[in-house]
């Protein structure tokens, strides 16, 4: 017995629609990379935070087509390389800055993921 995988297959959106999914993506990156660079280099300003989130939000959408991991590893160079000059650390610093910042992206992600699902069975 076959079983059968369903396919995701992308809506054609507009310039509007196209422009929410990347500025959404933005706001969501830059809270998980103010949480990321708080938690790992102290006190540092949201002003930061916005350009180093712009970076992975362009990233995921331009490379939506591509696989996974192909996305992963490109946005999280990327990451690195805007986090290391826009904060000014060294590029191991900046490295493990950008993977406090994917964690926290995934697990923020998942979260969202989870508690959308759960309350979409809620009854009315």
């Amino acid at each position: 017995m076959a079983v059968a995988v369903a396919q995701i297959e992308p809506v054609q959106g507009g310039p509007l629609a196209f422009l929410g999914t990347v500025l959404v993506g933005w706001l969501f990156f830059t809270f998980t990379a103010q949480i990321a660079a708080r938690y790992l280099l102290g006190d540092v300003p949201w002003k930061r935070a916005l350009a180093v989130g712009a970076v992975p939000a362009v990233t995921t959408v331009a490379l939506g087509r591509y696989g996974v991991v192909l996305i992963a590893a490109v946005s999280l160079a990327v990451d690195a390389a805007a986090i290391h000059a826009v904060y000014r650390v060294r590029y191991r610093t900046a490295g493990l800055v950008a993977v406090g910042h994917y964690v926290a992206s995934v697990l923020l992600a998942a979260l969202v993921a989870y508690l959308l699902a759960l309350f979409s069975t809620a009854p009315l």
